[in-house]
């Protein structure tokens, strides 16, 4: 557990078929050789069939893009914890803008990944439920307000206060929990903004996965980590 050192760049690859199958696997391997020749952190978010694929075959931590509140037996298209773990995965996100669950849920996430030794990556949509997050001791709370995900503004040109209100509610709760932002960020400019704004990194997606030059991108984002 807590395989992520910071500052991370944690890249969700969503359903993009950009990053599908053998796809999310190329940009794995791309994400490695960055993260080697710059010492940046970097992990992946692939779907859920392309887990195993992912964490065999190449060196970069993956985490799940989300895991059912579910106990083997019944559950026909649910995803089971204990296969994510199975799968080769390090963590998964919890709670994601586009797939949300209740408190309860949430909870019982976060507990569940512990007891299978999975991180968790818990996202929230304000400084609000950034503190309620931490107060279930994820790995990490992501901050992304859902106006802003997809766009072309960073929520740290946009809405920098959510940021590092965030970090400072987070703090106040348990200051062991780190605190990443997303939502438009695109390039390393972003990712420095984010920096200075108290984040231990940024989750993004379409930004990497459905760039022309996978290369290019994360080398400017590692560059803002650094610099």
């Amino acid at each position: 557990m807590n395989m992520l050192k910071t500052p991370a760049i944690v890249v969700n690859l969503k359903t993009y078929l950009e990053t599908t199958g053998k796809k999310a696997l190329e940009l794995a391997k791309v994400m490695e050789r960055v993260s080697s020749e710059t010492g940046v952190q970097m992990a992946i978010c692939p779907q859920a069939a392309d887990l195993r694929l992912v964490a065999e075959n190449s060196n970069v931590p993956v985490f799940a893009q989300h895991f059912d509140v579910l106990k083997p037996g019944a559950g026909t298209g649910m995803t089971l914890p204990e296969t994510v773990a199975d799968a080769g995965a390090c963590g998964t996100l919890v709670n994601h803008s586009e797939h949300r669950l209740t408190l309860a849920d949430i909870d019982w996430c976060v507990q569940k990944a512990k007891a299978l030794k999975l991180d968790t990556i818990v996202c929230t949509n304000n400084v609000a439920t950034s503190a309620a997050a931490a107060a279930l001791k994820p790995y990490m709370v992501a901050v992304e307000p859902p106006e802003l995900i997809g766009g072309d503004i960073s929520v740290t040109s946009a809405d920098p206060a959510v940021v590092s209100g965030s970090v400072d509610a987070v703090r106040k709760v348990d200051e062991k929990v780190l605190v990443l932002c997303g939502a438009g960020v695109k390039n390393g400019k972003d990712v420095r903004g984010a920096i200075e704004l108290g984040s231990a990194g940024v989750l993004l997606a379409s930004g990497v996965a459905k760039a022309k030059n996978w290369e290019e991108v994360l080398m400017d984002l590692a560059k803002g980590a650094v610099e």
